[in-house]
């Protein structure tokens, strides 16, 4: 009979890879938890999110951080999402490095060799001290497994790598294993006193995220990525009343924001008040209005100021 581990163990575990490889999904489902807005669109994530995961048996806290995906800057807000990306991993005592597996499910010819868009995360591994656990994710999109060990290998020669565990993200399947092979690496002690903490992020933070996540199911093109959301007012009760501003950097994204006849905006702002009422658990009145900063993404101050607090 295998011994119970009654040793706790706690630690920040930042989860790193490139745009759009399913970071996102992955926390959501490790915390069972939908805390991190997830879109087909790169770049969705803009800033790190902590959610915490909690077990009894054995007695665990993981301080999931999920970062924004890894790109090669080319604006300011790009060195903002690297900045938040890379403070992840210093701050991490373990790192889970996220790539997807090749594909031969619809013989396809399966890509081996490292991909290009993951070059720029793993190069940001180098010179960190914390063990890095390799993730593959959708490890069912390749049918001869035997393909497997030259694609893991093609990773293992540009990092050293603690340990490989194949995942699904969307599925959860395998996620037992990872969150297994984390605790191995993790301190004694825990984190946190409040055994039911989930994260350090305000209620008005989550809001401004779905409000933002419906624009970029919504609009198309470059203009979700010069998108932005400010809580203008929140007023919480039995009727919560929010004030929100969404921001765009250009005069011509405002009118695609707003739609014709103001449509495209009332969808938006309905699509985000259902999602807000879910995660309040209250009715919700929610005001919309659209403002242009003109080229923001491109100004240091207002992309870090727009992107990671909110604020104009």
């Amino acid at each position: 009979m295998e011994e119970r581990e009654e040793t706790p163990r706690a630690g920040r575990v930042a989860i790193v890879g490139r745009p759009n490889v399913g970071k996102s999904t992955l926390m959501n489902k490790l915390l069972g938890q939908r805390l991190a807005i997830a879109t087909p669109k790169p770049g969705t994530t803009r800033t790190a999110i902590l959610g915490v995961y909690a077990s009894e048996n054995p007695p665990t806290q993981i301080a999931f951080v999920d970062t924004p995906g890894m790109l090669t800057p080319r604006s300011a807000l790009h060195e903002v999402l690297v900045e938040q990306a890379q403070l992840g991993i210093a701050e991490a005592d373990v790192v889970v490095f996220l790539t997807e597996s090749p594909a031969d499910a619809r013989g396809e010819k399966p890509n081996l060799e490292v991909r290009d868009a993951d070059r720029p995360a793993l190069s940001m591994l180098e010179g960190s001290k914390a063990p890095v656990i390799l993730a593959v994710n959708k490890v069912d999109r390749l049918k001869n497994k035997q393909l497997m060990l030259p694609f893991l290998e093609a990773y293992q020669a540009l990092h050293p790598f603690t340990a490989v565990v194949p995942v699904s993200a969307r599925t959860g399947v395998n996620l037992d294993a990872l969150v297994k092979e984390i605790r191995l690496h993790l301190p004694e002690g825990l984190l946190y006193e409040d055994p039911d903490f989930l994260t350090d992020r305000p209620t008005r933070f989550f809001v401004a995220e779905m409000i933002r996540e419906a624009v970029l199911r919504h609009v198309q093109k470059e203009v979700p990525y010069g998108a932005a959301v400010v809580i203008d007012r929140m007023e919480e009760g039995k009727l919560t009343r929010i004030h929100a501003t969404v921001v765009v950097e250009k005069d011509g994204h405002k009118g695609i924001v707003i739609g014709k006849g103001g449509e495209r905006l009332k969808t938006i702002g309905t699509e985000a008040r259902q999602a807000i009422e879910s995660f309040l658990e209250c009715r919700v009145h929610l005001e919309l209005w659209v403002k242009v900063v003109d080229g923001w993404t491109h100004d240091a101050n207002k992309a870090r100021r727009l992107a990671t607090e909110g604020t104009t």
